[in-house]
């Protein structure tokens, strides 16, 4: 056991209020994640616990202290600081700005990285032509593809966004669906819609719908096109095949980039059919040019039992391949 102590500073009150929360909540959270415990009389604290732990807990205590003096803390905030608390980010703490983060203007405000994994995948997808966003659902691989997307045509790179999914069910046969074609797989498109509109509006996005300047589109569509100054998403790799993941590769044209997101734990194709995406990470994966951003259950940012169920699923498939192979 090892116990730190730590004087945040300056001593103001309001920002201790912040930072503590009611009743100390915000303390209490960050005791239950990290194992340690904190015990505090005005601005200073004592945090006890294993000694990794500790030296996290303090580098987070003081991240989450600097940010009261712009933010009021909440319980994410605290989260998305807690999945940074590792023994690199205690050993580098000092050094944590040297980087220039990467900030996205949208309409309700700005969009950044939240962790290092996503900072580091922001920065590949600007000074990448192709790239991979592979990891478990809500670690912002696909928000941040369009967030970046929405960048490049705000800033003129690019002229037009295009948003392609394989139209797949999850695992349901959903039969025959009534509508014109448009009517038919807006279902399968709806997450891309919804961060468009997030960003956005839904009166901007409507309208740049109808100039062809976004084009919301199931990857079937993509065969034969030469797409050129474009930024395009194509979501859910997973559930393509590998002759589909081919074909939508080589449709990049010049001044454009892409960006493939999937989860490979997710894979909704018949049990027949080889998923693309996991075949297109062996192919490609020395090819010069191309970035590849594997996210983990510690990225992921959305409610914290989100983070334990996929480990949880992590650790059945893992004992029942190994059941399997003993």
């Amino acid at each position: 056991m090892t116990s730190l102590e730590i004087i945040l500073l300056p001593a103001d009150n309001d920002r201790l209020s912040n930072f503590c929360g009611a009743l100390d909540v915000h303390l209490r959270q960050i005791e239950t994640r990290l194992q340690v415990e904190i015990a505090n009389r005005g601005n200073q604290f004592r945090v006890s616990g294993l000694d990794n732990s500790v030296k996290a807990a303090c580098a987070v205590m003081h991240r989450l202290f600097a940010t009261t003096e712009q933010e009021l803390l909440t319980a994410e905030l605290i989260h998305l600081a807690m999945q940074d608390a590792s023994v690199e980010v205690v050993l580098n703490t000092s050094n944590t700005q040297t980087e220039q983060e990467i900030v996205i203007k949208a309409k309700f405000g700005l969009i950044r990285g939240r962790g290092t994994n996503q900072q580091t995948y922001l920065k590949k997808i600007f000074s990448h032509d192709v790239n991979f966003g592979v990891g478990p659902a809500g670690t912002g691989k696909t928000y941040l593809a369009v967030a970046c997307a929405i960048e490049a045509l705000q800033t003129e790179k690019v002229r037009k966004i295009i948003l392609v999914r394989p139209a797949v069910e999850a695992g349901e046969k959903l039969g025959f669906l009534p509508g014109d074609m448009a009517q038919k797989v807006d279902p399968y498109l709806r997450p891309l819609y919804d961060a468009l509109y997030e960003m956005l509006g839904i009166d901007r996005v409507e309208k740049m719908i109808e100039k062809g300047i976004i084009e919301v589109a199931p990857l079937a569509f993509m065969r034969g096109r030469t797409l050129n100054d474009a930024f395009i998403i194509l979501d859910e790799a997973q559930n393509t095949t590998t002759e589909q993941i081919k074909m939508f590769l080589t449709r990049l044209g010049f001044g454009s980039t892409a960006v493939i997101t999937g989860d490979i734990t997710q894979i909704d194709l018949p049990s027949a059919k080889m998923s693309g995406l996991r075949h297109v990470l062996e192919v490609l994966k020395d090819i010069d040019g191309i970035s590849f951003t594997f996210f983990e259950k510690r990225d992921v940012i959305r409610h914290p039992l989100v983070q334990r169920i996929v480990s949880a699923y992590e650790t059945y498939e893992k004992t029942k391949s190994d059941n399997e192979s003993s």
